[in-house]
């Protein structure tokens, strides 16, 4: 708490007092180059740079005083110093994005604006990279955008816009675009780094390499290879796989194109909520870990947990390995082209990546006491044993591993064949002067096609509780000596016919869009349009479509002959009865805002938005869409609405930025929870204020910001008891500070991230409690070009939750939840050349 009113007070008064805040440069308000200027830029271009330009969703860079935008850059060097780290956690370090991290890799959760957050990915704020999307649908179940993207060596910067004309240059964006920024060989040279955990399994090498081929060619390829058990104790190889990116630029005088390629192949863990003991009262809770399982470090993973056996998406037995954990691979090649043709600029980006993966995760469906989880599947008097581990074939006693728990857990293997995806935006801008000021009009079409293919399966088991990846299956046997299990499995389903699925779809987009700006003196007035066209076409399988589909049957999995009871649980696709998928949709974006540059370091802005997002797989399996002929009949059900409207300042003078942005912003949301058990139709209205600043004197610098947010229901269509409840996991405030001390031959800091209190869940009882997490790094150069670098994690092991499955304090004081990884430190040696 007292570290949490420290971070408060020093960030309102680095926001207080702009005097101390920093301009561009490396730390916020970076410009949009790929890379620093070179050595014999020429002053203009220096000057240019010291402008703060910036380019993501809008229709052309400029200085962010003379736009109406609420924006934030991240330099990729900044993001370095806080280690290798999964994308999340770097963005949690930047200004107004709200991310939920702690699940692994990827699949984070993001939003802003108190946007809503009902069942994790990033629904309203779109991912790019070098600005096309990485896929057209930032909450696909399981496959969040972040799922295909790393933050590495190859990152110049990291830009993102809040709303805006965010909705307007990007489709399905309402709430904004989070764009990674790859360096394209402005700057030649490059470097290598080996970095090692020293309290934790993990081994990684990064490196990166650009220069001239000519004067008018260049280049720059980069990647990262890693191996290891990773952050929490699992007792397996968890983490190994990379990425290599390479881009090559031919320059021309009045014009560029560029050509883009990335090879993903990453295999890592996915972590779920994990088992606490919660007591205390609703409105102060209190969460402690039990014996011999910590929920920052351990988890339900271990060698005897798995293979995860089950029927595959063509009924064929099938045996996946739990180290699968979340194994993503993307193979693209881009192109990027920009031209000027007299009075016009012409640019297009182009892309393709074929995109597939399968992952998997595995989270408690009921945890008790091992009296209570056996009579629960055998009735009175069943007893359990050890499926494996040392401990096989022995009683399981009733304190075991100091808990005395047993855990009924679901895992879910999601095989993604194919989420292949294609786009492309073209665009042309001009220039008119007119009335003594200057008419800027842009206009483009952008066209994207994005595959799902893809199958959900799933496995029931029995563990027991225990940490340092030393979690084994148990069997459940009643009194009678029947068992209910085999070899630690209860169901070969989610115990029923729920949820197998498949899924066959394919989105074709068309956007056309257009904007204008007219500046003139101090004044700029802009506004741009765009209207998305949709076709979805496929087809869905599954037994929770209904009408008599067999979704369960029983099937020898074991092959003796004999049918057990978890063999009479066997989950079944109705193959020969899918369901068609087959609509149209459209919508209609519009931004428009005003800029007021009242003197050279100050300006005053306002703007209004509407955008929407389309509803992908989370109205699939349900009765939005016809099971007959595939259609939605009621089409508000095809589209959620974003309206948002904003205003601020923004503040810059030599050492000194400050942006502030207040905002009001009403949302539609059709939705799922609990693992796509309970449909959601839900407005929300939000406001707030976003402020960020940064200071620079002499050796230190602080990047600071902080947002406020006030949220609630405003219409739940399916329970009208949640009308007017705030939304779960919506803090009040979530504050952000980087301090840091830059010296010749060493640097310094801290990242100190806080989340304020929150809602376990939509009903308004058991609070989440606020927490704080500070990351500190140190690099020392002791010699030219080689730099050691120390980096703590989580520095004082806080124990944070994003997420709790409890609506309130449970009678048994059992629960669990998502909690932040706990402290990890890693060394790096860098060798720049």
């Amino acid at each position: 708490m007292k570290v949490r009113c420290l971070l408060l007070a020093f960030t309102s008064s680095v926001i207080a007092h702009p005097c101390y805040a920093q301009a561009s440069g490396d730390v916020a308000g970076a410009t949009t180059q790929s890379d620093a200027p070179e050595p014999d830029a020429k002053p203009a271009a220096k000057q240019a740079a010291a402008q703060d330009v910036f380019s993501t969703g809008v229709a052309k860079g400029r200085d962010r005083l003379d736009s109406a935008t609420s924006t934030s850059a991240l330099k990729g060097s900044e993001a370095a110093k806080l280690g290798p780290r999964p994308l999340g956690d770097i963005l949690r370090a930047m200004p107004g994005l709200r991310v939920e991290s702690g699940i692994g890799e990827g699949n984070a959760n993001y939003t802003v604006r108190g946007l809503p957050l009902a069942a994790g990915g990033s629904k309203y704020m779109l991912f790019q990279e070098d600005g096309l999307p990485v896929l057209e649908f930032g909450d696909i179940f399981n496959v969040g955008s972040d799922v295909f993207l790393r933050a590495d060596f190859n990152t110049a910067q990291i830009e993102s816009i809040r709303g805006g004309s965010g909705s307007t240059f990007s489709s399905n964006a309402p709430g904004g675009v989070i764009n990674i920024i790859s360096k394209t060989g402005d700057v030649e040279g490059g470097a290598v780094q080996f970095t090692t955990g020293l309290d934790y399994g993990e081994k990684r090498i990064d490196m990166d390499y650009g220069r001239k081929l000519s004067d008018t060619l260049r280049f720059h390829v980069g990647g990262y290879y890693r191996s290891g058990e990773g952050p929490r104790d699992i007792g397996y190889t968890g983490y190994k796989g990379g990425q290599i990116k390479a881009n090559i630029t031919r320059q021309f005088d009045n014009g560029y194109v560029r050509i883009h390629a990335k090879y993903l192949n990453d295999r890592s863990p996915t972590f779920a909520p994990y088992y606490i003991k919660i007591t205390g009262t609703n409105d102060k809770p209190i969460f402690t870990n039990f014996a011999n399982f910590d929920v920052r470090s351990d988890s339900i993973l271990s060698p005897n947990v798995g293979p995860v056996t089950t029927l595959d998406g063509d009924n064929k037995l099938r045996r996946f390995g739990t180290d699968t954990g979340q194994h993503a691979t993307s193979k693209m090649i881009g192109l990027e082209a920009q031209f000027d043709f007299g009075d016009w600029t012409v640019s297009e980006r182009a892309r393709f990546s074929a995109n597939s993966g399968e992952f998997q995760r595995a989270f408690p469906s009921a945890v008790n006491t091992v009296a209570a989880i056996a009579a629960s599947q055998a009735g009175a008097g069943a007893t359990a044993r050890y499926a494996n581990g040392p401990n096989a074939g022995q009683l399981v006693p009733a304190n075991a591993n100091g808990n005395g728990l047993l855990s009924f857990n679901y895992i879910s293997h999601s095989r993604a064949r194919s989420l292949d995806y294609f786009t492309n935006d073209l665009r042309a801008t001009r220039v008119w002067k007119a009335g003594g000021g200057n008419l800027t009009v842009t206009g483009g079409i952008y066209k994207a096609i994005q595959d799902l293919n893809a199958e959900w399966l799933h496995s029931a088991i029995d563990t027991d509780v225990a940490g340092n990846g030393e979690t084994a299956m148990v069997n459940v046997t009643s009194a009678a000596g029947v068992a209910q299990t085999q070899d630690g499995f209860y169901a070969f389903s989610r115990n029923g016919s729920k949820f197998r699925r498949i899924f066959d779809v394919k989105y074709d987009i068309t956007a056309p869009y257009g904007s204008f700006n007219y500046h003139i003196g101090k004044i700029a007035v802009g506004g741009s349009v765009r209207y998305d066209f949709g076709k979805v076409r496929g087809s869905l399988t599954g037994a929770d479509l209904g009408d008599g589909r067999v979704g369960l049957i029983s099937y020898d999995v074991n092959g003796d002959g004999v049918i057990s009871a978890p063999e009479r649980r066997v989950a079944f696709l109705p193959l020969d009865r899918p369901a068609p998928v087959d609509y149209n949709y459209g919508y209609l974006s519009y931004s428009t805002g005003i800029n007021f540059r009242v003197a050279e370091p100050f300006s005053l802005f306002g703007r209004y938005s509407r955008g929407a997002r389309a509803n992908a797989d989370k109205i699939l399996f349900t009765p939005a869409v016809s099971v007959v002929d595939g259609s939605v009949p009621i089409a508000s059900d095809k589209y959620d609405e974003v309206r948002q409207l904003e205003g601020g300042f923004k503040f810059r003078q030599a050492g000194a930025t400050l942006n502030v942005t207040a905002f009001l912003a009403n949302a539609d949301d059709h939705n799922v929870l609990n693992g796509a058990a309970t449909a959601t139709i839900r407005a929300y209205r939000a406001k707030g204020v976003e402020m960020e600043g940064s200071f620079r004197r002499g050796p230190f610098s602080i990047m600071a910001g902080a947002t406020w947010t006030t949220a609630k229901i405003t219409e739940d269509k399916l329970d009208a008891n949640l009308t007017g409840k705030e939304p779960r996991h919506q803090p009040a405030w979530t504050l952000q500070a980087t301090p840091q001390i830059e010296l010749e031959s060493a640097t310094f800091g801290a990242n100190v991230v806080t989340v304020t209190s929150s809602y376990a869940q939509d009903s308004n009882l058991l609070k989440m409690p606020g927490f704080t997490v500070v990351n500190a790094f140190l690099q020392v150069r002791p010699i030219d070009r080689v730099q050691l670098s120390l980096n703590a994690n989580n520095l004082f092991n806080t124990l944070g939750f994003f997420e709790i499955n409890q609506s309130e304090v449970p009678a048994n004081g059992i629960g669990w939840g998502r909690a932040i990884n706990g402290r990890t430190v890693s060394a790096s040696l860098r060798y720049d050349f």
